[in-house]
C-alpha cells in the first residue's frame, strides 16, 4: 500500500509541473501575433463577398479612367522541337504578368506580410491575354498546378504560370540548309481594346533564356522584343511579340547530304577509266550511282514541306543528279562511237582489200616492154610530189592524236571536263549561297 501511495504521489506531482509549464508558456504567448492567421483575415477582408468584383478591370495609372497597364516578362525554359515540315516549334516557358489593382491594397503590419499568395486565378481580375500564333498548349499540373498569384501590400498583382506551347513558325526555305529562321511568340488581348488594357514589356530584361539551351539542328543566335498592335473592325488591340532567331547547324547536312552526294558523283566518273569493252561494268556502275542519287534526293525532299520555290538543296541535288546521269550518257556516246570506229575500220579494211585486188589484176595485164617514145610511161615513172602548206601544231590536237579512236578521245576528254565543271559549280554554288545568307542577315 505504501508503494502504491508513493507512485500516485509522483504521478500527481508530474501533472502539476506540466500544468505550471503550460500556464507559463501561455503567459508568454499573448504578445506574439500569428501572421498566417492575419493573412487569412486580410484575404477575407479584400476578397470577401461584396467587396471585390473580378469582372471589373482595375483603374488606370493613379486611379484615373485610363487603360490598365500590364507588364509582361518571360523565361524560356526549353525549346523542344523545330519542325520544318509542319513549320512549327514547341517551347516551354514561365509566363509572368504584373499589374496594379488598387482595390487589393492591404495593411502589411509593418512589413511582416510581404505578399499574399493565391492559387485560384478566378478570385481576382485577370488580363484576357492569348497567344495569337498558338497551335496547341497545356498547363502543368504535376504534382500541383504550376501557377501562383501574389498580391503585394500596395495593390500590385503578380501572376506566374508554367506552360508548354506549340507555335506556328512560317519559314522561308530558299537557302535551306544554309538558312536562318525567325520564329515569333505573339501575345495579344482578346477582348479588351487599348482604351481599357495595354500590354508593355517589363523594364530591364523582359525575356530570359535558360543557360546551355541545346537544340539538335539549330542554334539560338539572339532574340528581339517588339510591339505588334493590331487594328480590326472592333478596335485596336495591344500586342507584344518576341522574335527568336535560329541558325541552322550546317555540319549535320554537310555530313549527311553534301559529302555523300560528292562521293556519288566522283564514283560515277570511275567509268571513264574502265575499258570500252567492259559494257556490264560501266552500265551497272552508272545505273547504280543514278538510282542511289535519286534515292538520296527523294529522302531529302521527304523531310521538307512541298514549296513552290527552289531551295538551295534542290540546286545541289539536281546538279549532282545531272552529273551522274551525264556520266551514264557519256558511256552511251562512247559505246556508239566505238561501234562507229569498228564500222569505219571494217570499211577501210574492205576498201584496202578491194584496192589491192584491183591493182593485182592491173599488174597482171600490164605489158612488160615499155616503148621509148611513150610519154605517158615516162610520167608514170616520175615520183609524185605533193606540196602541203605548213600548219602550226596545236597542242590539243597533238595530244588527242595519241588516241586513235573517237571513243577513247571521248573518255579522255570526259576525265578532264567533268571534274573541272563540277569544281566550277562548287565555286559558284558556295559563293552564291553563302554571300546571300550573309546579305540577308545584314
Amino acid at each position: 500500500m505504501t508503494a502504491a501511495k508513493g507512485t500516485t504521489l509522483i504521478f500527481a506531482v508530474t501533472i502539476l509541473i506540466l500544468c505550471c509549464t503550460c500556464t507559463n508558456a501561455n503567459e508568454k504567448q499573448p504578445g506574439k501575433v500569428n501572421f498566417r492567421e492575419k493573412e487569412k483575415q486580410v484575404l477575407d477582408q479584400i476578397l470577401g463577398p461584396g467587396r471585390y468584383d473580378a469582372r471589373i478591370r482595375p483603374s488606370g495609372v493613379n486611379g484615373t479612367d485610363g487603360p490598365a497597364i500590364v507588364h509582361i516578362n518571360l523565361f524560356v525554359r526549353s525549346i523542344m522541337t523545330i519542325s520544318d515540315i509542319k513549320m512549327e516549334y514547341s517551347v516551354q516557358l514561365t509566363f509572368r504578368e504584373q499589374w496594379l489593382d488598387e482595390r487589393l491594397k492591404f495593411n502589411d503590419f509593418g512589413g511582416k506580410i510581404k505578399y499574399l499568395t493565391l492559387t485560384e486565378a478566378n478570385r481576382v481580375w485577370m488580363p484576357d491575354l492569348f497567344f495569337s500564333n498558338e497551335k496547341e498548349g497545356h498547363f502543368h499540373n504535376i504534382i500541383m498546378p504550376n501557377v501562383y498569384i501574389r498580391i503585394f501590400p500596395y495593390g500590385s498583382v503578380l501572376y506566374s504560370i508554367r506552360i508548354s506551347l506549340t507555335l506556328s513558325c512560317p519559314m522561308n526555305l530558299k537557302l535551306y540548309p544554309l538558312d536562318r529562321q525567325i520564329c515569333s511568340l505573339r501575345m495579344a488581348s482578346y477582348g479588351w481594346t487599348t482604351d481599357d488594357l495595354v500590354f508593355l514589356w517589363k523594364d530591364g530584361d523582359p525575356v530570359q533564356v535558360v543557360k546551355n539551351l541545346h537544340l539538335p539542328r539549330f542554334t539560338l543566335e539572339k532574340f528581339l522584343t517588339d510591339y505588334c498592335n493590331s487594328k480590326t473592325n472592333t478596335g485596336e488591340y495591344s500586342c507584344l511579340k518576341v522574335d527568336l532567331l535560329f541558325k541552322r547547324e550546317f555540319s549535320y547536312y554537310l555530313i549527311q547530304i553534301y559529302i555523300p552526294c560528292c562521293m556519288l558523283v566522283i564514283v560515277s566518273w570511275v567509268s571513264f577509266w574502265l575499258d570500252q569493252g567492259a559494257v556490264p561494268a560501266r552500265v551497272s556502275l552508272g545505273v547504280t550511282t543514278l538510282l542511289t542519287m535519286a534515292t538520296q534526293t527523294s529522302g531529302i525532299n521527304a523531310s521538307l514541306p512541298p514549296v513552290s520555290y527552289t531551295k538551295a538543296i534542290d540546286v545541289w541535288t539536281g546538279v549532282c543528279l545531272t552529273f551522274v546521269f551525264g556520266a551514264l550518257l557519256e558511256f552511251a556516246l562512247v559505246n556508239y562511237a566505238s561501234r562507229s570506229d569498228m564500222h569505219r575500220e571494217n570499211m577501210k579494211k574492205q576498201r584496202r582489200q578491194q584496192y589491192e585486188s584491183e591493182h593485182a589484176l592491173e599488174f597482171e595485164f600490164q605489158p612488160l616492154v615499155r616503148h621509148p617514145g611513150d610519154p605517158m610511161a615516162i610520167e608514170k615513172l616520175r615520183p609524185c610530189e605533193i606540196h602541203v602548206p605548213a600548219k602550226r601544231e596545236n597542242c590539243c590536237r597533238t595530244w588527242l592524236s595519241k588516241f586513235p579512236t573517237r571513243s577513247k578521245r571521248i573518255d579522255v576528254i570526259s576525265r578532264i571536263t567533268f571534274p573541272l565543271v563540277f569544281a566550277l559549280f562548287n565555286l559558284v554554288y558556295w559563293s552564291t549561297y553563302l554571300f546571300r545568307n550573309e546579305g540577308e542577315e545584314t
